[in-house]
C-alpha cells in the first residue's frame, strides 16, 4: 500500500497514529480548560521562530488572519483535540489570541417581557 495520504496500514507518520499524536503533545491529553473552541477564531500574533515544532510554525502562518480552531485541525490533518494543546502552547507564549465569538446578545440589552406583550397587543389590534 501506498504511504501517501490515506495511509491506513499503521506505519509511522499516519497523521492518527498514537505514538505520532504522543509525541506532537509531548504527552499531554488536555488542552487549557475552556480556552477554546470549535469556532474560536485565533490570530497569530508573531511570526514562526527558528527551531519551533513545526506544527506551532505551521499554525502560526495559517493564522496570519483570523481562523477557526475547527479549520486549523482540518488544514494540519489532527484531531481537534491535540490543535487545542498546541494552540494552548502558543497562547501560553503570547504567540496567537483567542477571540471567542459572541452566541447570546447580553440580557440587559433584551427588551422587558411586558413591553413586547404591549406591542403585541397593540399589532393585533392593527
Amino acid at each position: 500500500m501506498s504511504g501517501r495520504g490515506g495511509n491506513t496500514d499503521g506505519r509511522p507518520g499516519r497523521a492518527d497514529d498514537p505514538d505520532r499524536l504522543y509525541t506532537i503533545t509531548r504527552g499531554r491529553s488536555r488542552a487549557p480548560e475552556n480556552a477554546f473552541d470549535l469556532v474560536t477564531l485565533i490570530v497569530a500574533e508573531r511570526e514562526p521562530a527558528p527551531g519551533m515544532q513545526s506544527e506551532h510554525a505551521r499554525i502560526l502562518r495559517m493564522c496570519e488572519a483570523p481562523t477557526a480552531v475547527v479549520e486549523v485541525a482540518a488544514e494540519l490533518a489532527l484531531p481537534v483535540s491535540v490543535v487545542k494543546i498546541l494552540l494552548g502552547d502558543l497562547l501560553e507564549a503570547g504567540s496567537v489570541t483567542a477571540r471567542h465569538p459572541r452566541f447570546a446578545p447580553n440580557k440587559a440589552r433584551l427588551p422587558d417581557l411586558d413591553t413586547l406583550k404591549q406591542v403585541l397587543h397593540g399589532l393585533q389590534q392593527l
